[in-house]
């Protein structure tokens, strides 16, 4: 007969064994103001057990993120704190933890992939410093094996020539490689709970394929708890096995993700849900007709070069081609589109045009050729084109309010009174659905689609020509972008705006575009209307970047594996090689395309 200690002593090992890994049980975290104490969120209590992948969906300002640093520990204190209930790793109450005892659960126990990557780097380390600098704060091992281990690390999210970008700084990196470097970090360590914030949404369709079959895979394996905080409703039908939906702080629904889907509770998901862009086969946008007038922008064999040095001596070894032989035009009231895998050239293009990148070919806006312009040329330009960037935290002055970001390319240029600027800053906050008090705070206390909402706002106020949205809408959650997306298209009607559109959501390319530009090493593969290239897509990179489009319907069954094999490609050759030159063939009406890669 079992003892009677043995019996209680093994009835507790089976309920710490029971419990869900991570437990929060009715938190709340305030911020102090000057009226006292201001929830945050409210009241938040879920469970996340072992192998379970939890998503939290919700707009942007929701309580979200605030809801993952209070987990982490990571809330700014004294101004915001937690105020109320506990968080359980294992049955221990992180709330009650030192700082001290915080460091050692951070990153081994729980990791976190944060939304913005620029701002979670060290901009003075290198990438493979910084990921062996996590990996041995936690584990007794060498300064070499750590490096092998980070070396490790970057080869499983996919990153091109990984022995070559351990030493490279981060601002070498495209906004999509900064975040596929985030997510090497955290799971580096092969943590218990892992925290995704966000960590597709500067990712391009077929990186973003493969990191959540990364994640799911780390799931199976490690048995790893994945909380998912997403507002791309598509990822939270492909991963989530469980959903919480928040809203202004507070939980709205709680659900399964196949009840979720076809059968919420309450309006506001429904609402949510509604919102989503879905992909079809390009034929909900009908083919724009040719523009006969001059178009605002011309592109004519644009090349990017980027020279890298290495050696003692420094000299120059191998050459970036980071965009080759790139022709196209944009007409009036036209989206162009550009879409491809981030480090392709899309945003370098955009640089290019916008004067901040040296380049070789033809620039034309509005058919003035951008070559010697003049300090009096460049700031016409400035007032013509205007760009709206990929990082808001990085592209918005910290020191200044909201409301004097907006207005300053008006005082620039010297465009109206201080009341006639004052009124154009609150339109623009409310056409981009900000209240009017936001003008009055600083960008810190914006969440991330907050503050592109904001940078948007910016790129209007000057009424340019053309606007350049380099992934402009995705920090947004699916509602809010709905309502910018509709926005822009409502300018580009009433003023005739034309857009260069730089995008990895397929799905918002296809809604919102007129013609599509496919790109893969920096050259165009295929290039037509959004009914040529999504209704029939000729090119296998254009075909396969279609298929890894998460799709938000948890029963959709993938028809096939868009995972890569091999080495990654890469756009770096040595001095006096070239890429091979792809030339686009027209295969009727107008449609573009490039031989096989």
């Amino acid at each position: 007969m079992m003892p009677e200690a043995y019996k209680k002593t093994e009835a507790a090992l089976e309920a710490v064994l029971e419990q869900p890994v991570l437990k929060v049980d009715g938190l709340t975290v305030s911020v102090r103001s000057e009226q006292g104490q201001k929830p945050l969120i409210r009241d938040i209590s879920f469970t996340l057990e072992k192998g379970e992948i939890l998503a939290i969906a919700g707009e942007s300002g929701s309580g979200k993120s605030i809801t993952s640093l209070a987990i982490m520990g990571l809330l700014p204190p004294p101004a915001v704190q937690v105020t109320g209930g506990a968080i359980r790793l294992n049955g221990s109450d992180l709330t009650q933890f030192g700082e001290a005892q915080m460091r050692d659960i951070r990153g081994n126990r729980i990791a976190m992939i944060f939304q913005e990557p620029m701002t979670s780097l060290n901009p003075v380390l290198t990438i493979g410093t910084q990921i062996s600098e996590a990996i041995r704060a936690h584990t007794l091992i060498s300064r070499r094996e750590a490096r092998v281990r980070a070396l490790d690390a970057l080869r499983s999210v996919r990153i091109s020539q990984p022995e070559q970008r351990l030493d490279q700084y981060p601002h070498e990196f495209s906004g999509g490689m900064r975040q596929r470097v985030m997510i090497a970090m955290a799971l580096a360590l092969e943590p218990e709970v892992l925290i995704a914030d966000e960590p597709t949404t500067a990712l391009d369709v077929t990186v973003q394929r493969e990191v959540l079959d990364l994640l799911r895979d780390l799931q199976a394996e490690h048995d790893t708890a994945i909380l998912l905080i997403t507002h791309d409703m598509g990822v939270v039908a492909e991963m989530a096995d469980r959903v919480i939906v928040m809203k202004d702080g507070a939980i709205e629904e709680v659900n399964d993700v196949k009840t979720l889907f076809a059968a919420p509770s309450r309006l506001y998901t429904q609402q949510l849900l509604e919102a989503v862009p879905r992909m079809g086969d390009g034929t909900s946008k009908p083919p724009k007709l040719p523009a006969k007038d001059q178009p605002v922008l011309r592109l004519d064999n644009l090349a990017v070069h980027f020279d890298v040095r290495g050696g003692i001596m420094g000299r120059v070894t191998h050459r970036v081609h980071a965009v080759e032989n790139v022709s196209f035009d944009i007409a009036r009231a036209e989206t162009f589109a550009l879409v491809g895998e981030s480090g392709c050239g899309k945003s370098t293009i955009a640089r290019a045009v916008v004067g901040l990148a040296s380049h070789t070919g033809r620039i034309e806006v509005k058919g003035r050729h951008l070559e010697g312009l003049d300090s009096a040329g460049r700031k016409a330009l400035c007032r013509n084109v205007q760009m709206v960037f990929q990082d808001p935290m990085a592209a918005l002055d910290p020191r200044m309010k909201v409301g004097h970001l907006i207005a300053e390319p008006l005082t620039i240029h010297g465009i109206g009174t201080t009341a006639d600027r004052k009124a154009t800053v609150l339109d623009l906050l409310k056409r981009v659905g900000l209240p009017a008090d936001a003008a009055d705070r600083h960008p810190h206390q914006f969440s991330g689609g907050q503050r592109q909402r904001i940078c948007i706002a910016r790129a209007l106020a000057l009424h340019p020509d053309l606007i350049i949205a380099d992934e402009s809408v995705s920090a947004l959650d699916v509602s809010v972008q709905a309502q910018v997306l509709e926005l822009l298209g409502e300018l580009k009607q009433e003023m005739g705006l034309a857009y260069l559109f730089i995008s990895h959501d397929m799905a918002v390319v296809e809604n919102i575009a007129d013609r599509v530009a496919v790109m893969y090493l920096g050259q165009i593969v295929e290039m037509g209307s959004c009914r040529q290239v999504f209704g029939n897509p000729q090119h296998p990179y254009t075909q396969r970047l279609i298929e890894a489009v998460p799709v938000p319907d948890p029963a959709h069954i993938r028809t096939s594996d868009t995972r890569l094999t091999g080495d990654v490609p890469s756009p770096v050759y040595k001095i006096g090689q070239r890429p091979k030159m792809m030339n686009l063939i027209d295969i009727g009406q107008g449609h573009l395309v490039a031989g096989n890669i």
